[in-house]
């Protein structure tokens, strides 16, 4: 396998106002094609499949539609993260793994964050829409009146207005193409607010609003609990494997060496005999006993580092991995073992579910956060919440406060973002 690598200094070059607006303008088209008919979709399939449950139906299809409504607003806080700069918080109810359709039913129509993302698809397939096509709009208007002025006005029958500029010979499409001027200066100021609007419109209904408090005081109960449990089952698998596998082994050891000292004389190639087996044994032990620390906290961890130890752990993997690393720092002990054993986890679903033969990690520091995001070309269809492990991951983040984003259509790419606030020593 190949491991390219990049650490340092980030370097961003800064950006003009024109790129900033035509980046904005290619964003609110995709934003616009992503809310109208995605929100039209999710809002439809819920109240169909809702007005479904008293006949039993919706008992089985409203699981799957919920979490599909959620998967959707979760690509919007993700695209909210990394294009707007705006953070909204995953905060949707855990439910058991091994919960019936019922329970699953109505578990998640008691959440209050469901009936936030129903609240927000109406708002999104509208006003969401109306920002994002304007921050589209806005800078292509301008362009309208430079070509009418460069001639587009001659073949205009009866003349042409734009905007309040009536169009009818050269002179006024000069003007023309004045008001474009202005209007595309106005532009280059008003197109990234109106993506900005668009994600703070997003936020204000996604947000917990009134409740955050107290919703942030149960998941961090939740987490908590979680983080115990954790700990008393980490705590078992640890006597577990140094009972029956580096204390037996010592035992044994102990043993053949007893048995050595009694045959020293009367038979020494059986004494030698069993030497060679209890030199096998200590060095079996050693070997146990060394992978046992490494799956408490990885020496290299301790040593060198989040960057290092995820570079080792890349080159174990039997796929292409890219992992690019800027961290200007170190953070606290706690939150790089969180990082490091929540990346191997993500790792370890990507080689056995996704098909991948590729993968990308980038790590760097930014905004008071730990930025993890793993990306792999595999078939895609993870899901937060199908037991397939990420549940449990999410939980362990939110030990740290830390959130996480999954995005993975059919058919691929699979990205799973990680966020955890720390600072950087």
């Amino acid at each position: 396998m190949s491991i390219e690598t990049k650490s340092g200094t980030r370097v961003t070059q800064p950006r003009t106002r024109v790129h900033g607006m035509a980046s904005s303008a290619v964003r609110g088209l995709a934003l616009a094609f992503i809310s109208l008919p995605g929100a039209v979709l999710c809002f439809c399939l819920t109240l169909v499949s809702v007005a479904l449950v008293p006949i039993g139906v919706g008992i089985v299809t409203t699981p799957y539609v919920l979490s599909g409504v959620r998967a959707f607003a979760d690509r919007r806080r993700l695209l909210a993260a990394q294009w707007g700069g705006v953070r909204i918080p995953r905060a949707y109810r855990t439910l058991p793994a091994d919960a019936n359709p019922w329970a699953r039913t109505f578990g998640m129509l008691r959440d209050p964050a469901t009936w936030r993302d129903l609240r927000w698809l109406p708002v999104d397939m509208t006003a969401g829409f109306v920002t994002a096509l304007l921050a589209f709009a806005l800078p292509l208007y301008p362009l309208e009146g430079f070509v009418i002025a460069a001639g587009l006005w001659r073949v205009l029958p009866d003349g042409y207005w734009y905007g309040f500029v009536h169009v009818t010979d050269q002179t006024s499409a000069f003007a023309a193409a004045g008001l474009g001027l202005v209007l595309l200066v106005a532009a280059l100021w008003l197109a990234p607010l109106l993506l900005h609007a668009h994600f703070r419109l997003t936020h204000a209904m996604l947000g917990s609003g009134q409740g955050e408090l107290a919703e942030r005081v149960r998941v961090l109960t939740e987490t908590r609990r979680d983080a115990v449990d954790t700990s008393a089952a980490e705590l078992r698998r640890i006597e577990r494997d140094l009972h029956d596998g580096a204390q037996a082994r010592l035992v044994a050891m102990g043993m053949d060496l007893g048995t050595v000292e009694a045959l020293l004389e009367k038979n020494p190639a059986k004494a030698r005999e069993l030497l060679a087996q209890a030199r096998q044994s200590s060095a079996d032990a050693l070997t146990e006993l060394r992978e046992l620390v490494r799956g408490i906290h990885p020496p290299v961890l301790a040593e060198r580092g989040l960057g290092d130890a995820v570079r080792a752990l890349a080159l174990r993997l039997p796929l292409t991995v890219e992992v690019a690393v800027d961290l200007p720092g170190r953070a606290e002990a706690p939150v790089e073992s969180a990082a490091y054993f929540a990346v191997s986890e993500v790792l370890t679903n990507a080689v056995k579910h996704s098909g991948a033969d590729r993968i990308w990690i980038d790590l760097h520091h930014e905004d008071g956060r730990l930025r993890v995001t793993v990306t792999d070309n595999g078939k895609g269809g993870a899901v937060v919440g199908k037991g397939s492990g990420l549940v449990g991951l999410e939980r362990r983040l939110g030990t740290f406060d830390g959130v996480l984003a999954v995005s993975s259509p059919a058919g691929g790419p699979t990205m799973v973002t990680m966020e955890i606030p720390c600072a950087l020593s």
